[in-house]
């Protein structure tokens, strides 16, 4: 549930870095500012860099987080379960102190 958290925290700050970012940089992709044939391949660059940056950021990374959490727990399990099974102690000595 903190990744849920998380995630709506950073959702606003992240969009609207976005929409700004975008929509500053759209006159330059249109060409109506300046030279378009110099500035307008830049700016289609900045714009597609700031949609994949925030997708990669509000879903991507949060729900490959998660799995990975959810891998590391479930190996944390089986080890568990191999050492008790083994007769060995949760420190993973044969013997306790």
């Amino acid at each position: 549930m903190a990744i849920l958290d998380a995630c709506r925290k950073r959702a606003r700050p992240i969009l609207m870095t976005t929409i700004a970012m975008g929509a500053g940089m759209t006159p330059v992709a249109l060409g109506w500012s300046g030279d378009p044939a110099f500035r307008a391949p830049m700016a289609i660059v900045v714009i597609g860099g700031l949609v994949t940056s925030t997708v990669l950021s509000l879903l991507v990374v949060p729900v490959v987080y998660s799995y990975v959490d959810d891998g590391v727990q479930w190996l944390r399990r089986l080890v568990a379960r191999r050492q008790t099974a083994a007769g060995q102690s949760s420190s993973g000595l044969p013997w306790e102190y």
